[in-house]
């Protein structure tokens, strides 16, 4: 069995967006790995999550989100390094993120992901969220998909 330790953040730290900036650049999928200063950009003087997944000691994921709506958490960024996928790291992050927003009193969580990500899709279809829009582009594969739970 192997050692899996999700870290959890409420306030963004040079040293946590650091380490955010290097696993993004590790992640094939995300459009652009982000630096440290977008993601300060994206999080500072918000009610934020963050959240950092280990695999035996090794930095393996991570999972962004911040608060877009007095009740509306926004499930922004995330991913899970090529080595750690197909352990249920992004799902347990999920739930992980889902139960703290509603701790916090948030009664809806949204997030956007594309076609071309099915993995993604079919974890979020699963977990009871629902599509609420669709961003059209000339290649289907990259529809965004608005999609949004019910806490």
């Amino acid at each position: 069995m192997l050692n899996i330790q999700i870290e959890a953040h409420t306030e963004l730290t040079a040293e946590l967006a650091e380490k955010i900036a290097l696993l993004t650049a590790q992640i094939s999928e995300l459009d652009r790995a982000q630096t440290i200063e977008s993601i300060e950009q994206r999080l500072s003087n918000k009610t934020s999550l963050i959240l950092l997944t280990y695999v035996e000691g090794e930095l393996a994921g991570f999972k962004l989100g911040y608060q877009i709506e007095a009740h509306c958490f926004y499930s922004w960024l995330g991913g899970v390094v090529a080595d750690f996928r197909n352990i249920g790291l992004a799902k347990s992050m999920l739930e992980y993120q889902e139960k703290w927003a509603a701790a916090q009193g948030f009664s809806r969580l949204e997030v956007k992901t594309r076609n071309q990500y099915k993995a993604m899709l079919n974890m979020l279809v699963a977990n009871q969220y629902q599509i609420t829009q669709v961003e059209s582009h000339s290649n289907i594969a990259k529809n965004k998909l608005h999609l949004q739970k019910s806490l």
